[in-house]
């Protein structure tokens, strides 16, 4: 009795990777495949040829094609639940705490990409650039991930050395940080990773390929203690939703 076709197999890895994504350059669908970069290219040329997958020029990103999504051929996946869940409640929530509210999804070992974002309509106000992308130890987001899937010391070091501050952060402080997101349930990055923006942060690291949510305001708008609010909150927001995509 013969076993599963191999190239077969690899080719749904890709499609339900996909499935779960916005678009992916071909490195990061390698990696997160497993597959060699010459392997994945001549799958994802097979896929495209046969209207399964699309090619986003110029940036060479791959993504599902929307007749795949629309017919359901592919099980609707967790992370893509509480990704069409969300939006309601983040925009609801940016109202009411008058900040800019992003959903991040981790696309690959080192980088994280805006998959849903909402902003207030405050007469000064934050807001996000679509479908951006950071390095995956950046910002509140970045220490809260890490928080979350309790990363090693090594790869700490590692994700920490890919990040430029805009102003200075030693790896001591931002160790620390990652402790203290541990315990509270939600990080803050005051103006580390963007001078003048203040950001809470919570981590939903169990729902496959990983998410996380950020709440920002202008530095400066808000003390410590509503820093703090701001950071429980967006955590019960994150919570509810988690409940709801089950």
């Amino acid at each position: 009795m013969t076993g599963p076709v191999r190239s077969v197999s690899q080719a749904f890895s890709i499609l339900r990777l996909l499935a779960d994504s916005p678009a992916l350059a071909l490195s990061d669908i390698a990696r997160a495949t497993g597959l060699s970069p010459s392997s994945c290219l001549n799958l994802l040329k097979t896929l495209t040829a046969e209207g399964a997958v699309e090619r986003e020029e110029p940036k060479k990103r791959y993504r599902l094609a929307p007749a795949w999504l629309s017919k359901g051929i592919l099980p609707e996946s967790r992370a893509m639940r509480l990704i069409g869940r969300a939006e309601a409640g983040m925009a609801h929530f940016a109202q009411s705490v008058e900040a800019a509210v992003g959903l991040w999804r981790i696309v690959s070992r080192d980088r994280m990409q805006l998959v849903a974002h909402a902003q207030s309509d405050a007469g000064m106000r934050l807001a996000l650039a679509d479908n951006q992308r950071q390095p995956l130890g950046a910002g509140a987001a970045g220490r809260a991930i890490a928080a979350a899937q309790a990363v090693d010391r090594a790869e700490l070091e590692r994700r920490f050395s890919q990040i430029r501050w805009q102003v200075d952060l030693s790896f001591a402080d931002y160790a620390r940080q990652v402790r203290d997101a541990a315990a509270a349930g939600f990080s803050l990055d005051r103006g580390y990773a963007h001078r003048g923006v203040s950001t809470a942060a919570v981590a939903m690291t169990d729902i496959a390929p990983g998410l996380c949510m950020t709440a920002s305001c202008v530095a400066g708008s808000r003390t410590d203690g509503e820093l703090e609010n701001l950071g429980s909150a967006l955590a019960d927001l994150c919570n509810d939703l988690i409940l709801r995509s089950a």
